[in-house]
């Protein structure tokens, strides 16, 4: 794996910077960029050269909500195909049912553990995201 690139939004900054710490904490060639709050990120994708592998976005968020953000990206002529992993404390069925119908690629509920939230992170990175296809067996990851 040569260059993965990952977009991270979340209004919460400690979940920033844990994230960033695990990302630093993984031996592979990883860009991040994160974006504080719904606006800031969807001001930079759409200003950005830079195409993510993957984007990991929240579903609380004031404002546009990771549901509002992930509706726009899934309508964008030039985004719908980036893969997004839901990355949110709520593990509600319903909202994983939304997201899944809303064509989100996994849904991933964010661990309290460092080495989960590490451990997630590497399962976005491993899978082949042009062949995969989300399913009610394989959209959740567990850790």
């Amino acid at each position: 794996m040569t260059d993965f690139t990952i977009f991270y939004t979340d209004d919460d900054e400690d979940d920033l910077c844990i994230f960033a710490d695990a990302v630093e904490s993984i031996p592979h060639n990883i860009k991040l960029q994160t974006y504080s709050g719904s606006q800031n990120f969807l001001n930079a994708i759409s200003d950005s050269s830079v195409i993510p592998s993957v984007i990991f976005l929240d579903l609380n968020m004031p404002g546009k909500n990771g549901f509002d953000v992930l509706e726009e990206l899934k309508n964008s002529d030039d985004k719908k195909d980036i893969p997004v992993v839901i990355y949110s404390t709520s593990s509600e069925p319903g909202n994983i049912e939304k997201c899944l119908k809303l064509g989100a690629n996994c849904f991933i509920t964010k661990p309290v553990l460092m080495s989960d939230i590490i451990k997630a992170i590497e399962h976005a990175m491993k899978i082949d995201w042009d062949k995969f296809i989300p399913t009610q067996s394989n959209f959740v990851f567990k850790y």
